[in-house]
Protein backbone atom coordinates (compact mmCIF):
# COMPACT_ATOMS: atom_id res chain seq x y z
CA UNK A 1 0.00 0.00 0.00
CA UNK A 2 2.88 2.45 1.22
CA UNK A 3 4.79 1.60 -2.30
CA UNK A 4 1.57 2.46 -4.63
CA UNK A 5 0.54 5.42 -2.09
CA UNK A 6 4.54 6.95 -3.39
CA UNK A 7 3.78 5.84 -6.85
CA UNK A 8 0.62 8.13 -6.92
CA UNK A 9 2.23 10.62 -4.91
CA UNK A 10 5.64 10.77 -7.91
CA UNK A 11 3.10 10.39 -10.75
CA UNK A 12 1.17 13.73 -9.35
CA UNK A 13 4.34 15.48 -8.93
CA UNK A 14 5.41 14.51 -12.07
CA UNK A 15 2.17 16.02 -13.79
CA UNK A 16 1.64 19.14 -11.84
CA UNK A 17 5.78 19.55 -11.97
CA UNK A 18 6.05 22.95 -13.18
CA UNK A 19 7.93 23.70 -16.20
CA UNK A 20 9.22 26.76 -18.24
CA UNK A 21 9.82 26.81 -22.21
CA UNK A 22 11.72 29.78 -22.72
CA UNK A 23 12.67 31.00 -26.32
CA UNK A 24 16.17 33.00 -26.17
CA UNK A 25 18.26 35.13 -28.99
CA UNK A 26 20.40 32.77 -30.04
CA UNK A 27 23.30 35.44 -30.31
CA UNK A 28 22.89 37.80 -27.33
CA UNK A 29 20.61 35.16 -25.10
CA UNK A 30 17.97 37.77 -24.56
CA UNK A 31 14.85 35.97 -23.67
CA UNK A 32 12.34 36.47 -25.82
CA UNK A 33 9.27 34.61 -24.61
CA UNK A 34 8.72 32.62 -21.54
CA UNK A 35 5.97 30.44 -20.64
CA UNK A 36 4.89 28.12 -17.70
CA UNK A 37 3.90 24.73 -18.37
CA UNK A 38 2.80 21.31 -16.43
CA UNK A 39 2.35 17.71 -17.94
CA UNK A 40 -1.45 18.13 -17.06
CA UNK A 41 -1.75 21.25 -18.77
CA UNK A 42 0.12 20.12 -21.99
CA UNK A 43 -2.32 17.17 -22.03
CA UNK A 44 -5.16 19.09 -21.97
CA UNK A 45 -4.59 21.27 -24.53
CA UNK A 46 -3.49 18.66 -26.90
CA UNK A 47 -6.67 16.80 -26.07
CA UNK A 48 -9.03 19.61 -26.46
CA UNK A 49 -7.03 20.72 -29.69
CA UNK A 50 -7.72 16.82 -31.07
CA UNK A 51 -11.96 17.26 -29.54
CA UNK A 52 -11.93 20.45 -31.32
CA UNK A 53 -10.29 19.61 -34.53
CA UNK A 54 -12.77 15.88 -34.57
CA UNK A 55 -15.91 18.37 -33.82
CA UNK A 56 -15.19 20.59 -36.39
CA UNK A 57 -14.30 17.93 -39.61
CA UNK A 58 -18.13 15.86 -38.21
CA UNK A 59 -19.62 19.25 -38.75
CA UNK A 60 -18.02 19.78 -42.33
CA UNK A 61 -19.12 16.50 -43.49
CA UNK A 62 -22.58 16.37 -42.39
CA UNK A 63 -23.63 19.97 -42.53
CA UNK A 64 -21.94 21.34 -45.33
CA UNK A 65 -21.31 20.98 -49.18
CA UNK A 66 -17.66 20.41 -48.56
CA UNK A 67 -18.45 16.50 -48.11
CA UNK A 68 -18.60 16.23 -51.67
CA UNK A 69 -15.63 16.72 -52.61
CA UNK A 70 -14.05 14.07 -50.27
CA UNK A 71 -13.25 10.96 -52.74
CA UNK A 72 -15.73 7.93 -52.31
CA UNK A 73 -18.84 9.77 -51.01
CA UNK A 74 -21.26 10.26 -53.18
CA UNK A 75 -24.44 12.80 -52.17
CA UNK A 76 -27.95 12.05 -52.25
CA UNK A 77 -28.80 14.58 -55.18
CA UNK A 78 -25.42 12.97 -56.87
CA UNK A 79 -27.25 9.14 -56.45
CA UNK A 80 -30.76 10.64 -57.44
CA UNK A 81 -29.48 12.12 -60.98
CA UNK A 82 -26.90 9.25 -61.64
CA UNK A 83 -30.33 6.88 -61.53
CA UNK A 84 -32.24 9.29 -63.71
CA UNK A 85 -29.69 9.47 -66.07
CA UNK A 86 -29.41 5.57 -66.31
CA UNK A 87 -33.27 4.89 -66.73
CA UNK A 88 -33.26 8.14 -69.59
CA UNK A 89 -30.40 6.11 -70.92
CA UNK A 90 -31.89 2.86 -71.03
CA UNK A 91 -34.77 4.57 -72.34
CA UNK A 92 -32.86 6.09 -75.51
CA UNK A 93 -31.63 2.91 -76.01
CA UNK A 94 -34.75 1.55 -76.74
CA UNK A 95 -36.07 4.20 -78.90
CA UNK A 96 -32.92 4.16 -81.12
CA UNK A 97 -33.26 0.84 -81.42
CA UNK A 98 -36.70 1.32 -82.49
CA UNK A 99 -35.23 4.08 -85.48
CA UNK A 100 -32.93 1.80 -86.47
CA UNK A 101 -35.06 -0.40 -87.50
CA UNK A 102 -37.48 1.50 -88.99
CA UNK A 103 -34.65 3.37 -90.88
CA UNK A 104 -33.55 -0.16 -91.72
CA UNK A 105 -36.75 -1.15 -93.17
CA UNK A 106 -36.98 2.25 -95.12
CA UNK A 107 -33.84 1.42 -96.69
CA UNK A 108 -35.14 -1.76 -97.86
CA UNK A 109 -38.08 0.05 -99.77
CA UNK A 110 -35.42 2.42 -101.35
CA UNK A 111 -33.59 -0.39 -102.67
CA UNK A 112 -36.51 -2.36 -104.08
CA UNK A 113 -36.15 -5.05 -101.49
CA UNK A 114 -39.65 -5.41 -100.43
CA UNK A 115 -40.13 -8.95 -99.27
CA UNK A 116 -39.28 -7.98 -95.63
CA UNK A 117 -40.01 -4.36 -95.41
CA UNK A 118 -42.35 -3.27 -92.24
CA UNK A 119 -43.12 0.80 -91.80
CA UNK A 120 -44.97 0.01 -88.97
CA UNK A 121 -42.91 1.89 -86.51
CA UNK A 122 -45.48 1.00 -83.72
CA UNK A 123 -44.80 -2.95 -84.27
CA UNK A 124 -41.57 -2.81 -85.92
CA UNK A 125 -39.40 -4.92 -83.34
CA UNK A 126 -42.70 -7.84 -83.23
CA UNK A 127 -42.42 -7.74 -86.87
CA UNK A 128 -38.60 -8.67 -87.01
CA UNK A 129 -39.44 -11.88 -85.22
CA UNK A 130 -41.98 -13.26 -87.07
CA UNK A 131 -41.23 -15.58 -89.71
CA UNK A 132 -44.08 -16.34 -93.21
CA UNK A 133 -45.71 -19.14 -93.32
CA UNK A 134 -46.61 -21.20 -96.21
CA UNK A 135 -49.85 -19.96 -97.73
CA UNK A 136 -51.34 -22.00 -100.29
CA UNK A 137 -52.41 -19.88 -103.27
CA UNK A 138 -54.21 -22.34 -105.54
CA UNK A 139 -57.73 -22.00 -105.32
CA UNK A 140 -60.73 -25.21 -103.52
CA UNK A 141 -63.15 -25.87 -106.29
CA UNK A 142 -65.66 -24.41 -104.09
CA UNK A 143 -63.95 -21.15 -104.52
CA UNK A 144 -63.92 -22.07 -108.17
CA UNK A 145 -67.15 -22.27 -108.28
CA UNK A 146 -67.99 -19.08 -106.59
CA UNK A 147 -65.84 -17.24 -108.47
CA UNK A 148 -67.74 -18.66 -111.40
CA UNK A 149 -70.88 -17.46 -110.27
CA UNK A 150 -69.90 -14.11 -109.59
CA UNK A 151 -68.40 -13.93 -112.90
CA UNK A 152 -72.10 -14.44 -114.31
CA UNK A 153 -73.23 -11.96 -111.80
CA UNK A 154 -70.99 -9.31 -112.90
CA UNK A 155 -71.44 -9.44 -116.45
CA UNK A 156 -74.70 -7.95 -116.13
CA UNK A 157 -73.93 -5.71 -113.53
CA UNK A 158 -74.49 -1.94 -114.56
CA UNK A 159 -71.60 -1.05 -112.07
CA UNK A 160 -68.81 -3.85 -113.34
CA UNK A 161 -66.41 -1.01 -113.43
CA UNK A 162 -66.88 1.19 -110.56
CA UNK A 163 -63.86 0.87 -108.08
CA UNK A 164 -64.06 -0.17 -104.56
CA UNK A 165 -64.93 2.62 -101.74
CA UNK A 166 -62.84 4.34 -99.88
CA UNK A 167 -62.91 6.93 -96.94
CA UNK A 168 -59.64 8.39 -97.82
CA UNK A 169 -59.23 11.11 -100.47
CA UNK A 170 -55.76 11.62 -102.20
CA UNK A 171 -54.86 12.98 -104.97
CA UNK A 172 -52.50 12.37 -107.97
CA UNK A 173 -48.75 13.21 -107.69
CA UNK A 174 -48.70 13.80 -111.61
CA UNK A 175 -50.94 13.20 -114.34
CA UNK A 176 -49.77 10.62 -117.02
CA UNK A 177 -50.01 7.41 -118.53
CA UNK A 178 -49.33 4.10 -115.96
CA UNK A 179 -46.62 2.12 -118.01
CA UNK A 180 -46.43 -0.18 -115.43
CA UNK A 181 -48.79 -1.67 -112.98
CA UNK A 182 -48.81 -2.75 -109.85
CA UNK A 183 -48.79 -6.81 -109.35
CA UNK A 184 -48.28 -8.74 -106.50
CA UNK A 185 -47.24 -11.70 -108.86
CA UNK A 186 -44.51 -10.02 -110.74
CA UNK A 187 -43.23 -8.44 -106.86
CA UNK A 188 -43.56 -5.25 -108.85
CA UNK A 189 -45.31 -3.11 -105.77
CA UNK A 190 -45.72 0.40 -107.43
CA UNK A 191 -46.97 2.08 -110.62
CA UNK A 192 -44.81 3.71 -113.27
CA UNK A 193 -46.42 6.86 -114.25
CA UNK A 194 -44.92 8.63 -117.70
CA UNK A 195 -44.99 12.08 -117.96
CA UNK A 196 -42.63 15.23 -119.44
CA UNK A 197 -39.28 16.09 -117.39
CA UNK A 198 -39.50 18.41 -114.96
CA UNK A 199 -42.69 17.88 -114.44
CA UNK A 200 -43.54 19.07 -110.91
CA UNK A 201 -44.56 16.20 -108.03
CA UNK A 202 -46.90 17.17 -105.32
CA UNK A 203 -47.68 15.31 -102.57
CA UNK A 204 -51.34 13.48 -102.52
CA UNK A 205 -52.00 14.28 -99.09
CA UNK A 206 -50.65 16.33 -96.03
CA UNK A 207 -48.14 15.25 -94.03
CA UNK A 208 -44.18 14.97 -93.02
CA UNK A 209 -40.51 14.15 -95.28
CA UNK A 210 -39.31 11.49 -93.61
CA UNK A 211 -36.27 10.67 -96.37
CA UNK A 212 -35.40 13.18 -99.03
CA UNK A 213 -32.33 12.24 -100.53
CA UNK A 214 -30.01 11.03 -103.97
CA UNK A 215 -29.75 7.16 -104.53
CA UNK A 216 -27.74 5.45 -107.03
CA UNK A 217 -30.44 2.95 -108.01
CA UNK A 218 -33.20 5.60 -108.53
CA UNK A 219 -32.29 8.89 -108.18
CA UNK A 220 -33.77 11.14 -106.00
CA UNK A 221 -36.09 9.77 -103.64
CA UNK A 222 -39.08 11.23 -101.41
CA UNK A 223 -40.37 9.67 -98.81
CA UNK A 224 -43.51 11.44 -96.75
CA UNK A 225 -45.90 9.98 -93.98
CA UNK A 226 -49.41 10.80 -93.94
CA UNK A 227 -52.41 10.12 -91.42
CA UNK A 228 -54.20 7.10 -91.19
CA UNK A 229 -51.12 4.77 -91.64
CA UNK A 230 -50.32 5.73 -95.31
CA UNK A 231 -46.86 6.21 -96.86
CA UNK A 232 -45.85 7.60 -99.91
CA UNK A 233 -43.13 6.90 -101.86
CA UNK A 234 -41.79 8.81 -105.07
CA UNK A 235 -38.64 7.40 -106.94
CA UNK A 236 -36.95 8.30 -109.95
CA UNK A 237 -37.12 12.43 -109.63
CA UNK A 238 -34.11 14.44 -111.31
CA UNK A 239 -34.56 16.73 -107.91
CA UNK A 240 -36.15 17.06 -104.49
CA UNK A 241 -37.29 20.08 -103.25
CA UNK A 242 -38.03 19.25 -99.57
CA UNK A 243 -35.93 18.09 -96.75
CA UNK A 244 -36.32 15.16 -94.61
CA UNK A 245 -38.26 16.69 -91.79
CA UNK A 246 -40.33 19.75 -93.82
CA UNK A 247 -44.14 19.59 -93.36
CA UNK A 248 -45.99 19.24 -96.62
CA UNK A 249 -49.15 20.20 -97.79
CA UNK A 250 -51.87 18.02 -100.00
CA UNK A 251 -50.32 18.93 -104.04
CA UNK A 252 -47.54 20.78 -102.82
CA UNK A 253 -44.46 20.03 -105.08
CA UNK A 254 -41.96 18.23 -103.47
CA UNK A 255 -39.99 17.08 -106.43
CA UNK A 256 -39.27 17.51 -110.20
CA UNK A 257 -39.69 13.94 -113.01
CA UNK A 258 -36.59 12.64 -114.07
CA UNK A 259 -35.62 11.83 -117.07
CA UNK A 260 -34.21 8.16 -118.88
CA UNK A 261 -31.64 10.03 -120.24
CA UNK A 262 -29.71 13.54 -120.72
CA UNK A 263 -30.94 14.24 -124.26
CA UNK A 264 -34.27 12.68 -123.27
CA UNK A 265 -37.50 14.69 -122.62
CA UNK A 266 -39.69 11.68 -121.33
CA UNK A 267 -39.25 10.17 -117.94
CA UNK A 268 -41.65 8.33 -115.42
CA UNK A 269 -42.42 8.66 -111.75
CA UNK A 270 -41.93 5.14 -109.54
CA UNK A 271 -44.34 5.98 -107.17
CA UNK A 272 -45.36 3.27 -104.20
CA UNK A 273 -48.26 3.82 -101.42
CA UNK A 274 -48.08 1.45 -98.28
CA UNK A 275 -50.93 1.25 -95.60
CA UNK A 276 -50.26 0.07 -91.70
CA UNK A 277 -46.94 -1.12 -93.16
CA UNK A 278 -47.84 -3.20 -95.89
CA UNK A 279 -48.08 -2.30 -100.03
CA UNK A 280 -50.93 -1.32 -101.56
CA UNK A 281 -52.72 -0.42 -104.65
CA UNK A 282 -52.43 3.44 -105.75
CA UNK A 283 -54.73 2.91 -107.79
CA UNK A 284 -57.32 2.14 -105.52
CA UNK A 285 -57.06 5.16 -104.25
CA UNK A 286 -55.61 7.34 -106.76
CA UNK A 287 -56.79 8.29 -110.35
CA UNK A 288 -53.37 9.06 -112.69
CA UNK A 289 -55.50 9.99 -115.50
Amino acid sequence: MAKNRLKRQLLKEKLFAKNRLVIVNEDTFAELFSLRLTLMNVFVGVSSAAILIVTLTTFLIAFTPLREFIPGYASTKLKKDATQLALQSDSLMVALQKNEAYIASIKQILTGNLEHAQLNKDSILATKSVEKEAVALEPSPEEVQIRELADKEDKYNLFEKAQAKVNVVLFAPVNGSITQKYSVRKKHLAVDVAVTKNTPIKSIADGTVIFSDWTPSSGYVVVIRHKNGFVSVYKNASAATKEQGDVVKTREVIALAGAAGRESSSSQLHFELWKEGQPVDPTQYIAFN
